[in-house]
């Protein structure tokens, strides 16, 4: 018997269809509501009462309307002799309900399919939302590399299963392409060095100033692939979001471009300022301000940046004195290789893209709007810690 149980399990979830389970639920109430209504509703027989029983006296279905009645003192008109008085019932008919225990049936039923109703909805959008949920922590899980939700393909209806098998495997494949682009950057990052490290073994040979400022710029990008590779491990090694101080974060940065002869200054530092902190991975907000500095430095001549706090967060903000851009087309400057000729000026790369992913990452907000000043400003939003 053992064996043949889950066989029978089997055969039963082919058929176990989610509108099989609303047809027999709706059955199900439907037949409650009566049970009840006629229990509650008609009166039960007085002890020592010889008369009919409880079952004997309950009316016909369907329950007559309150209009069908007839009053107490009305008298039923004549008929024909012999014949049964005119609005009386056919004999063998149990008596029709009084008005108040009629109006009793309709509420009972009303209330009992209301509440059967009302559970049975729960009761069959329960997987909806658990898919919701999973696909809530499916888009969360894939940005911070939490690990994936995994939605249960052995019970449920036959549709819920099918979903389940579906969502899991988008969810397998999702992740699997995930892993391969940050597989395929860190590849092309690591390549990258050997032939930047012969170039600058060649050049290193020649004393001409323009020599020189290639071995710098080689330099430059010996640091951006560095900073690439660290921010790929720390979103491999999958690490928690550690506590951050924003304005010694941005105070850094903006001091290493400021030595570089930049106009970059950090507004409103004292020594007494309190310190901002919020909740991110040091090495992925360090190379968003730097994007962000960056982006700002090759459309202005002059950054500004300012670090403040709102109620549940810390916000960093670049200022330039750009050119800006067209208000129709700041959601495109987030884009990847995107280009935007906007009076002079034009975005274009991965720099801003980068930054927004960095920091959706990190549970954080990048956004982008024209100061009333002129030029740009791009505001960061993370969570406080």
């Amino acid at each position: 018997m053992s064996r043949s149980t889950p066989a029978m399990l089997r055969g039963w979830r082919r058929f176990d269809t989610l509108g099989l389970r609303l047809f027999v639920l709706m059955w199900v109430v439907l037949v409650a509501s009566h049970a009840a209504a006629y229990w509650l509703a008609v009166p039960a027989r007085p002890p020592g009462d010889a008369g009919p029983s409880r079952l004997a006296q309950l009316p016909p279905l369907p329950s007559l309307p309150p209009g069908s009645l007839m009053a107490p003192d009305e008298a039923p008109l004549a008929a024909a002799p012999g014949a049964p008085p005119r609005g009386a019932p056919p004999q063998g008919t149990p008596p029709a309900l009084p008005a108040q225990a009629l109006w009793l049936d309709y509420a009972i039923r009303l209330l009992v399919i209301a509440l059967g109703a009302a559970l049975g909805a729960r009761w069959l959008a329960a997987p909806m939302r658990r898919l919701a949920g999973a696909a809530e922590q499916l888009s969360h899980g894939l940005a911070r590399g939490q690990p994936l939700p995994t939605l249960d393909e052995q019970h449920g209806t036959r549709e819920v299963r099918a979903s389940a098998q579906v969502f899991n495997r988008m969810a397998q494949r999702l992740q699997a392409q995930f892993d391969a682009r940050g597989l395929q950057m860190a590849a092309v990052s690591h390549d990258l060095r050997t032939p930047l490290t012969r170039l600058r073994m060649r050049l290193e040979g020649l004393d001409a100033p323009v020599a020189q400022a290639a071995i710098g710029d080689i330099h430059e990008m010996n640091a951006l692939i560095d900073s690439s590779l660290a921010v790929l491990r720390e979103q491999r090694d999958s690490a928690a979001p550690s506590v951050v101080d924003v304005v010694a974060l941005a105070q850094a940065a903006v001091d290493d471009l400021a030595e570089q002869g930049h106009d970059v200054s950090l507004l409103d530092t004292t020594a007494n300022m309190p310190a901002l902190r919020a909740r991110a991975h040091p090495l992925a907000l360090r190379r968003i301000v730097d994007n962000l500095l960056g982006n700002a430095l090759r459309h202005g001549r002059q950054v500004r940046v300012s670090v403040g706090s709102d109620a549940d967060g810390v916000v960093l903000r670049v200022d330039d004195d750009g050119p800006g851009i067209a208000p129709a087309l700041i959601e495109q400057a987030l884009q990847p290789w995107v280009q935007l000729g906007t009076g002079g000026g034009a975005h274009q790369g991965l720099g801003l893209a980068i930054a927004r992913d960095l920091a959706e990452r990190d549970g954080g907000l990048l956004t982008l709007a024209n100061r009333a000043e002129g030029g740009l400003r791009a505001r960061l939003w993370l969570p406080a810690a």
